[in-house]
């Protein structure tokens, strides 16, 4: 394997690792619960190892283009049509949700939403991660 790629592969192994370690330690989120520092950090890791995960994955995409490749992609929904032909995620329009969830982490800060964005990042974005660690596994 391609030294680069190989790299790239580490890296978002090691950060999907991370994500799914704290999706299985959520302890939950109660909109009207106030919480104290120490129950906010499992929440605030969750959403901070979410983060890392998803740019891992997007600079893995990137490079995987830039390796194996003949031509990158143009756009942002380009790249995720490719990496769905490829398999490496089932769709594009999950990677375009979790995009946007990507977004709103950084500017949310009501209970309710939280409590959505909590929810997503422990179902299907946990479930597209996992999906994309074993596929990576396997080709890369």
């Amino acid at each position: 394997m391609e030294p680069l790629l190989f790299a790239a592969r580490n890296r978002l192994d090691a950060a999907l690792e991370v994500f799914l370690a704290s999706v299985t330690a959520y302890p939950g989120f109660d909109p009207g619960q106030r919480l104290t520092p120490k129950q906010s950090e499992p929440l605030d890791a969750l959403s901070d190892r979410y983060l890392r995960a998803f740019e891992s994955a997007l600079r893995f995409f990137r490079t995987w283009e830039q390796v194996r490749e003949a031509a990158p992609s143009e756009s942002f929904r380009d790249l995720l049509l490719r990496m769905e032909k490829l398999g490496f995620i089932s769709e594009m329009g999950i990677w375009l949700t979790l995009r946007d969830v990507r977004n709103r982490i950084a500017h949310e800060y009501l209970p309710d939403e939280l409590a959505r964005i909590y929810a997503s990042l422990v179902g299907p974005a946990a479930t597209e991660f996992r999906r994309l660690r074993d596929h990576a596994r396997d080709v890369a």
